[in-house]
C-alpha cells in the first residue's frame, strides 16, 4: 500500500476514535449524575468551610436533578494537602468534588514539591465566596489593639505564637504577612484544622491568630475572642466597629481575602463541569442560602464561567508567589 493511502487510512482511523471517545463521554455526561456525588472539603467538620459546604450540598443536589444525592466527607490533614492529592487521583467523572481554596495556591507556592498543583490536576468549576480573616486573641488578653500586640511581640521576641488550620493556611499566611510587615518575631503553631484556632485561643495555648471570618463571627459575637482587625479591604457589616489593617497599617499586602470554590479533577468531561456549574448558580439563587452564608462574613462571589474562575486562580497563583517570596522569612516560623 502507498505510504500516502495508508496514513489517509491511518487519519481516518483516529478521527472515528476520537468521535468514539468523544460520543462516550457525551453519553457519560448525559447520564450525570446517576449515583451519589461526594463533595469532598479539606477542612474540619464544624468550622466556617465546612458548614458553609453542608449548606451548599443541601441546596446543589435538587439542583442537579435526576434525583441526586450529593454528601459532604471531610479529609483534614496537611492543612488541605491530604484530601487535595487524593482528589487529584480520583476518577475525571463528576463524582468527586474538591472545595479548593486559597489555602491550596499557597501550599503549592510555599512547598512545590508537594504531590498536587492547583492549575494542572483540577478543572475549576467555580468560586464559591470570598473571606477575609479576623485577627483575634482571648476576651481576657491585655491586647485591646494590634498596636498593644505588636508592642508586646516587639518588646518579647519569639515569645508570642500563633494559631493555624495549618501550614499555608490563610490563618498562617494573614500572621506571617503581619509578621514580617511589623518586623517581629512571632512563632507558628499549625494545627489539623481551622476548627482548633479558637479553642486553641481559649485554652491559652496561643496568643493570638487569624481565623476566617465564617470560623470566628460566632466566638466573636458570643464575646469568647476579642477581634482586633480584620484583613478584607474594607470592613465588614457584621463587624462594623472592628478595623482593617490596612487602616491601620497602610499596607496593601495585608489586605488577604481567603476564596473558596469547587473544583473537579482534571480531565472531567467539560459537560459535567458545566452542569455542576449550572446547578451551582442555581442552588445561590436561593436567598435563604446566601444569607446563611454571608451571615458568617463570607461574600458570595460565584464565577461567571469555570473560564473566568481559571483566569481568576492564574492570578491567585501569581499574588501568592510573589507574597510567599517576599514573607519567607515569616512564613517559615
Amino acid at each position: 500500500m502507498p505510504d500516502r493511502r495508508r496514513f489517509q487510512l491511518q487519519l481516518m482511523a483516529l478521527a472515528a476514535a476520537g468521535t468514539g471517545l468523544s460520543r462516550a463521554a457525551q453519553a457519560q455526561a448525559g447520564d450525570f449524575p446517576s449515583r451519589p456525588v461526594r463533595l469532598i472539603v479539606p477542612f474540619a467538620a464544624g468550622g466556617g468551610p465546612d458548614l458553609l459546604a453542608r449548606a451548599m450540598a443541601v441546596r446543589l443536589a435538587p439542583a442537579l436533578g435526576k434525583g441526586a444525592v450529593v454528601f459532604v466527607e471531610n479529609i483534614v490533614g496537611a492543612g488541605g494537602i491530604v484530601a487535595a492529592q487524593n482528589v487529584a487521583r480520583m476518577a475525571p467523572d463528576g463524582y468527586n468534588l474538591l472545595m479548593g481554596a486559597s489555602s491550596h495556591m499557597v501550599q503549592k507556592a510555599m512547598q512545590p514539591s508537594v504531590k498536587f498543583d492547583p492549575q494542572k490536576d483540577f478543572a475549576p468549576i467555580s468560586r464559591i465566596g470570598l473571606a477575609p480573616s479576623i485577627l483575634v486573641v482571648a476576651a481576657d488578653a491585655p491586647y485591646r489593639s494590634v498596636a498593644d500586640l505588636i508592642a508586646a511581640a516587639r518588646k518579647n521576641p519569639g515569645t508570642l505564637n500563633y494559631a493555624s488550620g495549618g501550614v499555608g493556611s490563610a490563618a498562617h499566611l494573614c500572621a506571617a504577612a503581619l509578621a514580617v510587615h511589623s518586623q517581629v518575631d512571632v512563632v507558628h503553631v499549625p494545627y489539623k484544622g481551622s476548627v482548633e484556632i479558637v479553642p486553641a485561643i481559649l485554652a491559652g495555648s496561643v496568643h493570638f491568630a487569624f481565623p476566617i471570618a465564617s470560623t470566628a463571627a460566632a466566638h466573636v459575637q458570643s464575646g469568647k475572642v476579642r477581634a482586633l482587625a480584620v484583613t478584607g479591604a474594607k470592613r465588614l457589616a457584621a463587624f462594623p466597629l472592628v478595623p482593617t489593617l490596612l487602616e491601620l497599617l497602610g499596607a496593601s499586602d495585608l489586605v488577604l481575602d481567603a476564596w473558596f470554590g469547587l473544583w473537579a479533577p482534571a480531565g472531567t468531561p467539560v459537560a459535567i463541569v458545566h452542569t455542576v456549574f449550572k446547578a451551582l448558580h442555581q442552588a445561590f439563587e436561593d436567598p435563604a442560602l446566601r444569607k446563611e452564608i454571608e451571615d458568617t462574613g463570607t461574600v458570595v462571589g460565584l464565577s461567571a464561567s469555570p473560564q473566568e474562575f481559571t483566569g481568576f486562580m492564574q492570578a491567585e497563583a501569581a499574588k501568592f508567589e510573589r507574597l510567599v517570596k517576599a514573607a519567607q522569612a515569616g512564613m517559615q516560623r
